[in-house]
């Protein structure tokens, strides 16, 4: 039993993640024990049974201290979460949630990523749910997370900032940074309130795959929301299970001989917007000595007659070979860095919980080499230096 599937149906905040963990066996004791061993002080913890319209579940009340309340600074959660004793993986994920937050809340006030003022956010409580959050699931094993889409939830909501329609900035913000599924509510004419809050927001983009996996279904937990709403219940279920059987991927191989490379070169760029996971050319010699290549294609069995339709269609071939293939792949994530030329995407490479590599996306170095007019080489290389850098103070190998 190594996966999770979160299934959004009253919205999702921190502390209903946090409850549906505890449903799922998670200790609070544990919890409690994690977070005082980590310099994180001036909160209560507190179980509950209860029900949401009809749907039983746990409801963890967070009790704040004065010393609770005080705020913090993206900067400053950055870093206990450094100085902590959690695994790499924790580490590393507590930190992209972190910086998820900080990011859309510093284009919501146009200010700077350090500057940012986190406002209710800021809080211990926050900090209690990401570090939670991410701990918890890996407390118990739960290696596949994955997370249905979410109710975008409508009407208005009190801020610091005054009236806020719902859903608010920094939610959009990062709705729309991370391209996360939301659908409106059914009946327009009765708000629900705020469904998604930042913190929950940031942290299942940065946990989860938002897809509907095929389980083997063993169990399922409730966390409770705070509010217990007359129109909905106020949920959020975790089915825990183990994946089915994932059917091998499939390699589609044709020759050409009598096509130009402008052909070629189309009909690979159709084949990745159809859904192949790659495409590469190989040159051969054929028959009577004419000089080709065999257009390969690696894809799930699921897009093979689309790919084999696109090969038919665009190419002279007569025929397509196709065998079943097997692969390992090596974990890795794509974050948001912030780097001193600005926001770049980098991608990391882990061998279980440990980074083996950190690397910037090209076409983000590519567009700040061209606004900036600087060599690419020199941008790739100080992106990949301060991303090294970051990551060694975040996280120790």
């Amino acid at each position: 039993m190594n996966t999770a599937y979160i299934h959004s149906i009253g919205g999702v905040s921190g502390d209903m993640l946090l409850s549906a963990l505890i449903g799922c066996g998670l200790d609070v004791k544990e919890l409690e024990a994690m977070l005082h061993e980590n310099g994180v002080f001036g909160f209560e913890l507190e179980v509950m049974d209860d029900i949401r319209k009809e749907v039983a579940g746990k409801y963890l009340n967070v009790t704040l201290s004065d010393e609770g309340e005080k705020t913090r600074s993206i900067v400053q959660f950055l870093e206990i979460v450094a100085k902590s004793n959690l695994s790499d993986s924790v580490k590393l994920k507590c930190t992209e949630i972190f910086q998820l937050i900080g990011v859309a809340e510093s284009k919501v006030h146009k200010t700077s990523f350090q500057d940012v003022h986190l406002h209710e956010l800021g809080t211990v409580d926050t900090l209690i749910d990401v570090i939670g959050v991410v701990w918890g699931f890996e407390k118990l094993g739960l290696s596949k997370i994955y997370c249905s889409s979410l109710p975008s939830g409508s009407g208005e909501f009190k801020s610091s900032h005054g009236i806020m329609s719902i859903p608010g900035p920094a939610v959009s913000e990062i709705i729309d940074m991370k391209k996360i599924p939301v659908y409106p509510p059914n009946d327009i004419d009765q708000p629900t309130g705020e469904l998604l809050t930042p913190t929950g927001l940031a942290i299942v983009a940065c946990i989860a795959e938002f897809s509907n996996p095929l389980m083997s279904l063993e169990k399922i937990s409730y966390g409770l929301g705070t509010r217990d709403s007359q129109y909905f219940p106020n949920v959020l279920g975790i089915w825990l299970g183990s994946l089915n059987e994932i059917p091998s991927l499939v390699v589609l191989e044709t020759n050409i001989d009598d096509s130009s490379p402008e052909i070629i070169g189309y009909v690979k760029e159709k084949l990745m917007d159809a859904g192949a996971k790659d495409v590469w050319i190989t040159p051969i010699q054929m028959k009577k000595n004419r000089p080709g290549v065999i257009i390969s294609v690696l894809a799930n069995t699921q897009s093979q007659k689309i790919l084999e339709e696109i090969l038919f269609s665009e190419t002279t071939t007569l025929g397509i070979r196709f065998y079943s293939v097997n692969r390992i792949e090596a974990d890795r994530e794509i974050l948001d860095f912030q780097s001193n030329f600005g926001e770049v995407r980098v991608k990391i490479k882990k061998n279980g919980s440990k980074i083996v590599s950190v690397s910037p996306e090209f076409e983000d170095c590519k567009l700040i080499a061209e606004n900036l007019d600087l060599p690419l080489i020199s941008i790739m290389k100080q992106v990949e230096n301060e991303a090294n850098k970051f990551f060694n103070i975040a996280v120790k190998f």
